[in-house]
């Protein structure tokens, strides 16, 4: 009888302005980045989103795709940022009136 590997949970997020997806996926251990966002690629509610060009972090911290699952890790897939956060703020200064 060939023994099977265990399994672990992990979540992968994806926040919209509107609203969050967040799936459950079950992998067999050790998994990866990779093999999570592979999971997560043919579920339809992930339809759209460029889950290979994305940048991803587990916990609020980036993550490469080899990188190694645990039990409850929580993979969240980064939305590209819709202005420069620079370029947005030297706008912001032009707008206020300076003191003098």
């Amino acid at each position: 009888m060939p023994h099977e590997p265990p399994l672990i949970r992990v979540e992968v997020t994806y926040a919209l302005p509107q609203r969050a997806i967040v799936k459950v996926f079950r992998l067999a251990a050790p998994a990866t980045v990779a093999d999570a966002l592979e999971r997560a690629a043919v579920d339809p509610d992930f339809a759209g989103i460029d889950i290979v060009r994305a940048v991803v972090g587990v916990y609020g911290k980036l993550a490469r795709p080899e990188q190694l699952l645990k039990e409850n890790d929580r993979i969240e897939i980064y939305r590209a940022l819709a202005v420069d956060p620079k370029a947005a703020r030297r706008v912001r200064a032009k707008q206020v009136p300076r003191r003098t």
